[in-house]
């Protein structure tokens, strides 16, 4: 009982942190997003999380990290592209890879990081039987709202992997290539 008073009460001090809600809304939609997987296809999942993506994270942010220097040499309509391509990609990809329930659940840790003017949430996936799998959301502010600007799973960054999956694709053909590139993967991903 004693454990149970103290886990409530380190989640709810977690949930009172602005960046802690953010992941704890991001978890509940992929809660939401297993439980329905055996109903729902990944069309409808996707459809159903990527207001929420769009809202967590800031794609935009992680779009501009995951293309690197060539960034800067993209024009503003390719910027959007790569943007908007990204954004299918991240939403595909949450909606592929949470698509069944087997009674998860999410823990966010008690205390959220702060590192200068970015936070850093922990949370860990817990799935009966197995070992936890950590998550780390690095954030920062936008606008006054805390984003996701990259994910560590285990210590790998997220961001880092696609920006070397990215760079082949970049280096090839710039920014029409990068934005074929992440089209196909989605695609992929939507099969």
């Amino acid at each position: 009982m004693a454990l149970t008073l103290l886990l409530s009460a380190a989640a709810a001090v977690a949930a009172l942190d602005p960046a802690a809600a953010q992941v704890e809304r991001l978890d509940n939609a992929l809660l939401d997003s297993m439980r329905s997987g055996e109903t729902e296809g990944i069309t409808e999942r996707s459809r159903k999380l990527a207001p929420v993506i769009e809202s967590v994270f800031d794609l935009r942010a992680m779009t501009a990290f995951a293309v690197g220097p060539a960034w800067a040499g993209f024009s503003a309509e390719q910027q959007q592209a790569a943007i908007a391509a990204f954004t299918r990609l991240t939403i595909a990809s949450y909606a592929s890879n949470f698509h069944s329930f087997g009674g998860e659940r999410f823990e966010i840790a008690p205390m959220v990081v702060t590192r200068g003017s970015e936070r850093i949430v922990q949370t860990h996936l817990q799935t009966p039987q197995k070992a936890p799998v950590s998550l780390l959301y690095r954030m920062h502010e936008v606008d006054g709202s805390w984003k996701i600007i990259d994910v560590y799973y285990g210590a790998v960054s997220q961001l880092s992997i696609r920006r070397s999956d990215f760079a082949a694709s970049i280096a090839s053909g710039g920014a029409a290539e990068l934005i074929a590139h992440l089209n196909q993967l989605t695609s992929d991903l939507s099969k």
